[in-house]
């Protein structure tokens, strides 16, 4: 008994011996019982019976300890081995009570349940074109870390976004699908987010897809997605990249991929969605925002997001809104870029007028003119690329 947790019922009420005050019951008024644990409804099931009249039956000590452990999921120390049924009905029940919209409990929550649920919390998240939910609930989203799809296109990261860091972070290892296009990302948001990878080969370890569509981005930001180990298709419609030979050139030897003669279906946006026990959760964000509550102390960049945004406008205007895609790009009409990465041989890039070299013979090419090259001039170490000073500061910001 000195090692174990007491609890104490007092006068109907439940609490425990220790700093952890538990939640209380919500005061009914009435005339004739002033204690609201006695006979509160949510412990009963009320129905009729064939002559009209009212009954009711007590829920079982499950659905009621249910209910208990979901008015107090915050002072839960972890789910770690709760069966998977245990933890969707417990899910449901803190849904069912709209903890998830108290922005103090609710990034704690979700933590707790990704932590020993992971995937069947939330494998899939698209917030496409909703980027004020992004901004509003940015701490919640950080805490889906076992996501297989991210749709974030048109969110408005920019070059400098607080995501990227999260992106590349081994939170999200099981990433395998990123929708990033319509971001106003250019060739130094594209640095900056491939830094980890370049400079200590770790995140984006399963990404197989990639979508940039829709960003000013040139070919030189190409050299930075070179670090992707498991890349296969990639997206980069309506980019300043230009349709041509040179194009198909470059992304076969930086890449290895070769340009898709038709569309390919895995960019379609019919494809993605937000699956998962948290697929409400997310709604009710959305339909929430709407809503005017008590200004709590914020950070300065989420303060000057709601002070441009407005709340009033959070679903009425602004999550409809058209996203911030490259100047001139028109989705329907610009020609869909979509490169994979061949099956076989068969598949390898050649042209008429212009032959596309493959890597291997690249590779042997350049050993020869290596070879030449030490008959021509004397051997000399060269030492590695140094790191630009761009380059660094990047890095520390990591």
């Amino acid at each position: 008994m000195d090692s174990g947790t007491i609890y104490v019922r007092e006068k109907g009420n439940l609490r425990r011996v220790n700093d952890i005050v538990l939640a209380q019951p919500k005061q009914v008024s009435s005339c004739r019982r002033t204690d609201p644990f006695v006979m509160r409804k949510e412990h009963f099931v009320f129905t009729y019976n064939e002559e009209g009249s009212l009954r009711y039956t007590t829920k079982s000590l499950f659905e009621i300890t249910l209910l208990f452990v979901a008015d107090n999921i915050h002072h839960v120390d972890s789910l770690i081995g709760f069966p998977e049924q245990i933890g969707d009905r417990l899910f449901a029940a803190v849904e069912e009570k709209r903890v998830f919209l108290k922005p103090d409990i609710s990034a704690k929550a979700l933590q707790l349940f990704t932590d020993a649920y992971g995937e069947m919390v939330l494998g899939s998240l698209c917030l496409r074109n909703r980027f004020p939910l992004l901004h509003e609930r940015i701490d919640e989203i950080k805490t889906f870390q076992s996501l297989r799809t991210l749709d974030l296109f048109g969110c408005r990261l920019g070059d400098n976004h607080e995501l990227f860091q999260h992106l590349t972070s081994s939170s999200l290892a099981s990433l395998i699908q990123l929708f990033i296009g319509g971001n106003g990302l250019s060739d130094a948001g594209l640095q900056r987010l491939t830094t980890p990878i370049r400079m200590m080969q770790k995140g984006l370890d399963c990404l197989q897809l990639l979508d940039i569509s829709y960003n000013p981005i040139s070919e030189k930001a190409l050299r930075y997605l070179k670090c992707i180990p498991k890349l296969i298709k990639l997206d980069v419609s309506g980019t300043n990249l230009k349709p041509g030979a040179g194009l198909k050139t470059i992304v076969w030897n930086e890449l290895g991929l070769i340009l898709s003669e038709k569309p390919l279906d895995s960019f379609d946006h019919s494809v993605c969605k937000t699956a998962g026990w948290a697929e409400q959760v997310v709604n009710q964000w959305e339909t929430n925002g709407s809503q005017m509550p008590k200004q709590k102390k914020i950070d300065e960049s989420r303060a000057s997001a709601l002070r441009f945004f407005g709340r009033q406008k959070f679903v009425r205007e602004v999550l409809n809104a058209a996203p911030l895609v490259c100047v001139g790009g028109d989705e329907t009409n610009t020609e869909k870029l979509h490169f994979y990465k061949p099956d076989n041989k068969r598949e390898l890039p050649s042209t008429t007028n212009h032959r596309v070299p493959s890597p291997a013979t690249s590779a042997n090419k350049r050993k020869r003119q290596s070879q030449e090259s030490i008959h021509q001039r004397p051997e000399k170490h060269t030492p590695p690329p140094a790191l630009t000073a761009e380059d660094m500061d990047l890095l520390n910001n990591y």
